[in-house]
């Protein structure tokens, strides 16, 4: 390669080959991602932290035990990035919290001792949404970080700031964290892919979010890139009997090859509205652009509805606020609060009987969907959390089983019902995640890849029948040229399932003029 921007151009997949032929090192694969960090994140804000000695060091090391023959793994020498709120050693996982900013990691997190034991050079942290609660990166410590698509623009979040910087081709490669959607709505909003794996198929330790001990809905760790076939690289290469021997969550079990599926004998499943809130024109057109793209490939393709989806995404709310919002506030306290969860922790916070009224008004003006929100969050007791615990356990074995009744072996959906958001938009809009979050409570693996770009003539919604859907078509007006992408989902411990139907819709649908090119620079 001649030039440093030739190197940032590079999916990880082809970086890794270009280290193993020997045409680049991995000190100019490090320096000509740093150089672009510190040429384009200064508008991005896409870094709370830049390893740029340390890095290089890295790289230089990684390229002496080449030389010696002394290749750890495919990730030899590869840069990567990693979001704030794991832990690396002498950090602060600060979750954007003033309050936090004096703590020191006295480890790194599993992953990531796993990627330096891979070779892995970690060029820096990326930004998050506050306490991770919301779909934008934006605190009072580290600032708002912007869409490579649109300065304008949220990447979303909490994995926002990784979305960014792979986007924009500051990083090849990334590791993100998903409670509600925090990988997939950020690849959704800035045209990239992102996988959240099953439930532990990677470790979680070192992992830092709001809500520690809150088991009924838990976070997982996981890849992102530009691509789908990167994803699968880190799948396949970073070694789950190192992971199990560190964490005993993590089952020992390889990731298949996603080659070894055979995408003509798939039975895919889709549906563009959850009957909570109905996505956009461009969104649910990447749902059926995707079907598409399979069945050309000889799949066999068919509406399928999970079951109960109101019903689980309410009490989703419902489990995440059970403690009234006292977790956050005690993390909050003597910090500054970002606008767009102070609502989220009034409402969290609100007494009984004061939501319940709120609720009654919201129904009477015509805000069923509000009226049941209030509804659900809010304190709960023991009794009433062990009840929630065994609704969602009930709800995932619905939807398993209608799943195994049509023989399903993938499901298409929408990640997010509208395109990226405008910044400040993410605030009492938590609805809009709902196709997400689903797949947190399923616990089911689920990643999303690009599909397209929102037309000029898909920036609109019809016939707006609530305060949300209002909100949904102010963000609309502004999508046109935006990322849209579609989620994709499988059984437990079938990675490899879903990366293979991503890498075919990949592969069909990244020559076409509307798909979302990266790197991408606004």
């Amino acid at each position: 390669m001649s030039t440093a921007t030739d190197l940032t151009q590079q999916s990880a997949t082809r970086l890794v080959e270009l280290l193993e032929e020997g045409t680049i090192s991995a000190e100019e694969a490090a320096r000509a991602h740093l150089d672009r960090i510190e040429a384009l994140d200064p508008k991005l804000h896409a870094f709370t932290q830049v390893f740029r000695s340390e890095a290089l060091a890295a790289a230089r090391r990684s390229d002496e035990e080449r030389r010696r023959g002394e290749v750890r793994s495919r990730l030899h020498g590869l840069p990567v990035t990693i979001k704030e709120s794991l832990d690396m050693e002498g950090q602060a996982p600060t979750l954007g919290v003033h309050a936090r900013k004096t703590l020191r990691a006295a480890t790194d997190a599993g992953i990531v001792q796993l990627l330096r034991r891979a070779g892995a050079v970690v060029l820096g942290r990326t930004n998050v949404s506050q306490l991770l609660l919301f779909h934008e990166s934006r605190n009072p410590l580290f600032g708002q970080t912007a869409n490579p698509f649109s300065l304008d623009h949220t990447p979303g979040g909490s994995s926002g700031g990784e979305a960014a910087a792979i986007a924009a081709g500051l990083s090849p490669l990334g590791v993100g964290t998903d409670i509600g959607g925090s990988i997939r709505v950020p690849a959704h909003f800035a045209g990239i892919a992102g996988l959240k794996p099953t439930l532990d198929r990677w470790t979680n330790k070192g992992s830092n979010g709001a809500l520690l001990g809150q088991e009924v809905i838990r976070s997982q760790l996981g890849p992102m890139a530009r691509t789908a076939r990167d994803l699968a690289l880190a799948m396949t290469t970073l070694d789950p009997l190192a992971m199990a021997a560190m964490d005993p969550r993590v089952p020992p079990l390889p990731v298949s090859d996603p080659g070894s599926v055979d995408v003509a004998g798939l039975r895919v499943g889709f549906y563009v509205d959850d009957g909570v809130f109905p996505a956009s024109k461009a969104v649910a057109r990447a749902v059926t652009k995707a079907a598409s793209a399979l069945h050309a490939r000889g799949a066999t393709i068919l509406p399928f509805t999970p079951p109960g989806m109101p019903d689980a995404i309410f009490g989703y709310f419902s489990a995440l606020s059970a403690d009234g919002g006292a977790a956050a506030a005690t993390l909050l306290r003597g910090s500054e609060v970002d606008r767009s969860l102070q609502s989220i922790r009034a409402l969290a916070m609100l007494p009984p009987l004061a939501r319940v009224a709120a609720a009654r008004v919201a129904g009477l003006a015509g805000e069923h969907r509000l009226e049941r929100f209030l509804t659900a969050v809010g304190a709960r007791s023991t009794a009433e959390l062990w009840g929630l615990t065994h609704a969602m356990r009930q709800s995932r074995d619905a939807i398993h089983a209608a799943m195994r009744a049509e023989r399903l072996d993938v499901v298409l959906c929408p990640p997010h019902a509208t395109p990226a958001l405008p910044h400040g938009a993410s605030r009492d809009f938590a609805l809009a995640g709902s196709y997400s979050m689903l797949w947190n409570i399923c616990q089911f693996p689920a990643g999303v890849v690009p599909v397209s770009r929102v037309q000029a003539e898909e920036a609109r919604r019809d016939d707006p029948r609530d305060r949300l859907e209002r909100r949904a078509l102010e963000v609309d007006r502004k999508s046109a040229g935006l990322p849209v992408g579609v989620q994709v989902v499988s059984f437990p411990y079938q990675e490899h399932v879903v990366l293979a139907a991503m890498i075919a819709i990949e592969e069909a649908l990244s020559g076409e003029p509307d798909y979302p090119v990266t790197p991408a620079t606004s």
